[in-house]
């Protein structure tokens, strides 16, 4: 499986066609204790750069835009009841949706983990 990330700290992991989105450990972390999260509903199509959830903290409200262009598959609905697990794992089981990538092209303009981490050291 390959894992991508954005400069809004989402990251999404390839299986096949089907991605896995969430925040990365550094979003959780500027957010503080998370505890709501409002993820999309399944069949909802989704275009590169579009809100697809929302995630609350003690601190804030914020978007979470999707990576790439597809179908909402999956929202997680765990994460209606334990807000807590973005904190807990954002990168596993604190996963936001899964959907259908429409254009695999798209995955070209995002960053691989090493570039990632290049980018997070420079904030």
């Amino acid at each position: 499986m390959s894992r991508y990330f954005t400069e809004d700290h989402e990251w999404i992991e390839l299986d096949g066609e089907i991605g896995t989105v969430g925040i990365t450990d550094y979003a959780q972390g500027q957010l503080g204790d998370i505890v709501f999260v409002d993820v999309p509903e399944e069949g909802k199509e989704l275009t590169k750069g579009d809100e697809a959830a929302v995630v609350e903290s003690v601190k804030a409200a914020s978007d979470v835009y999707t990576p790439v262009s597809g179908t909402v598959i999956e929202g997680n609905a765990a994460l209606a009841d334990t807000p807590a697990l973005v904190n807990e794992d954002p990168e596993g089981d604190g996963w936001f949706f899964k959907l259908t990538l429409s254009d695999t092209a798209e995955l070209d303009g995002l960053m691989d983990e090493a570039a990632y981490e290049a980018f997070v050291a420079k904030l």
